[in-house]
């Protein structure tokens, strides 16, 4: 069932600047970037780029995913880490990403491990969003 606006608790405010090539900020001062294209695709790479970002929140949403999964399990997921591979190219519609999304967790033993990621895959907003849309494996 889609999110409504009364459902909302909190809303991020990021405003653009020159896209790719200038810089992105929030309304609260917190965030304050200057991004570029990538090297890669013909860009400066002097600061960081759109793909980063989301990586580093798909991340940091996914973490939290795993913690609440683990908590029903009764896993203990204390020092693990969560990292997301975001890439971007061409497609037949012009640009498309694709997400690859790992986890280590150093207190379970592998099987536990790779059920608890998949748990938190289907509960993760960020995995929510992008399902049906982009390519997104886990491993």
């Amino acid at each position: 069932m889609p999110l409504t606006e009364s459902d909302v608790l909190y809303t991020a405010v990021a405003t653009a600047e020159n896209g790719r090539d200038g810089r992105v900020a929030t309304d609260d001062g917190r965030l304050d970037v200057v991004v570029n294209p990538p090297v890669e695709m013909g860009g400066s790479g002097a600061g960081t780029n759109p793909e980063q970002l989301f990586a580093a929140g798909y991340s940091a949403c996914f973490q939290g995913a795993l913690a609440v999964v683990a908590r029903l399990e009764g896993a203990d997921v204390s020092g693990s880490t969560v990292t997301a591979r975001v890439g971007i190219g061409r497609n037949e519609e012009g640009f498309g990403l694709l997400v690859r999304i790992s986890a280590d967790i150093p207190g379970v033993d592998a099987e536990t491990a790779a059920a608890l990621v998949k748990k938190a895959h289907e509960v993760c907003p960020y995995s929510r969003a992008t399902r049906g849309n982009i390519t997104v494996t886990l491993g």
